[in-house]
């Protein structure tokens, strides 16, 4: 978008969703939802590019980084991130393909293959890691409790669809 609206469309949608259809809450949380991931995709994409790497990209080196011993089987990286095991086959292949990732098989398993991170996979997650934070993965404009809340909040819905148990 080039230039900002001289008025908000979501608050204008409502109105009219609430004149004519009924209760707007709901729809209007949902549509700011869903135009606030497109803001926060397009400032994260502009972060990690420089970088050669997609969000699902860097949470994959992000989850390597944090296993104990900086592997995980492709399994294990489907379940955590929460993606179909064909996203995290074509993840690992580009990853692989630029040399950030290695596949290694199990030591003990053999129908199991283990995903590592490299040593370029760990200077490359550090380095966009910088670019994401430093514009706050594209979250603007909220106070660190604001940000709570909000995870918070978005955290109730996750659970309440069954994303997670706990």
């Amino acid at each position: 978008m080039s230039r900002p609206l001289p008025f908000d469309p979501i608050a204008r949608a409502a109105q009219l969703w609430e004149a004519r259809i009924g209760p707007s809450e709901t729809m209007a949380a949902v549509t700011g939802i869903m135009r606030v991931q497109q803001i926060i995709q397009s400032a994260v994409d502009g972060a990690l590019k420089p970088h050669g790497l997609t969000f699902a990209r860097y949470e994959a080196l992000v989850l390597l980084t944090f296993a104990r011993a900086s592997h995980l089987p492709m399994r294990v990286m489907g379940e955590r991130l929460q993606l179909h095991p064909t996203s995290v086959t074509n993840i690992v292949d580009r990853l692989e393909k630029d040399g950030l990732v290695k596949r290694v098989p199990h030591p003990t398993d053999r129908r199991t293959t283990l995903v590592e991170i490299t040593d370029e996979g760990r200077v490359r997650r550090e380095e966009a890691t910088k670019a994401v934070t430093e514009i706050d993965f594209g979250l603007t404009g909220l106070t660190g409790k604001q940000t709570e809340q909000l995870t918070d909040l978005l955290t109730k819905v996750r659970k309440a669809t069954g994303d997670f148990t706990e």
